[in-house]
């Protein structure tokens, strides 16, 4: 992972064991963190912290995670990961609908969250990273280029934001469901087997014929593996 100065995270949780585990964390990944323990002591640090990022549980008490993201997103620029219980579906739907831009699941992995954490920071500052280089791939952002292997791909807006979202996020495992929020957006009305055609596609100018880097998880979706 690439480290950056002076990237600030505010972490917001009524169970102080996980707050201090994610504040050691993530201070040793070299990010300056922030905590909050309620929904109005999260929203004060925001405006005065201006984190990047805000990782974020649904449910606390007084405010909920729901009622703080929206009005995050009203007036900050930053992105929010939800932390949400296991298979609660419906909390994951709502988070996204009202502006949260990804969410893990408890229990955790630290890596895991570390990981999302570094696409959201690509996805939404790209303008911090400049090119980056994951694997055999170069991304940047400011270009709208990919190269692979120093090759140049010639993508459609489409793929290369396919492409973009699945590098990014490697070594995780892609629904169809959370690739079409993600890259077509959460109002796409078409046939989720759209997003088959465009992976036949990616791993054809990959040259992908043995799906080294693009894995089909059956019965899951997809991932890539670098």
């Amino acid at each position: 992972m690439q480290q950056l100065q002076g990237f600030k995270i505010l972490v917001v949780d009524d169970e102080p064991h996980i707050v201090q585990f994610l504040e050691f964390g993530l201070e040793n990944e070299g990010f300056e963190v922030r905590t909050a323990f309620d929904g109005m002591s999260a929203i004060a640090a925001a405006k005065e912290f201006q984190p990047h990022v805000v990782i974020l549980d649904v449910m606390m008490p007084g405010m909920d995670g729901f009622e703080v993201c929206k009005m995050l997103k009203k007036t900050e620029n930053v992105a929010v990961i939800m932390l949400t219980a296991k298979d609660e579906v419906d909390d994951r739907v709502k988070g996204l609908t009202l502006g949260a831009d990804d969410y893990v699941i408890k229990p955790f992995s630290f890596e895991e969250l570390l990981a999302r954490i570094y696409a959201r920071i690509r996805n939404q500052f790209p303008n911090l990273f400049g090119e980056v280089v994951i694997g055999p791939f170069q991304i940047d952002d400011r270009r709208k280029e990919i190269k692979f292997d120093g090759r140049v791909l010639e993508l459609s807006p489409t793929e290369y934001g396919l492409l973009h979202f699945l590098v990014l996020n490697h070594g995780l495992v892609l629904s169809k469901a959370v690739i079409l929020d993600k890259v077509w957006g959460y109002d796409f009305g078409g046939d989720e087997n759209i997003v088959e055609v465009y992976i036949r596609s990616l791993r054809d100018k990959l040259q992908d014929k043995d799906r080294q880097f693009i894995k089909t998880v059956r019965g899951a979706g997809y991932r890539v593996d670098l």
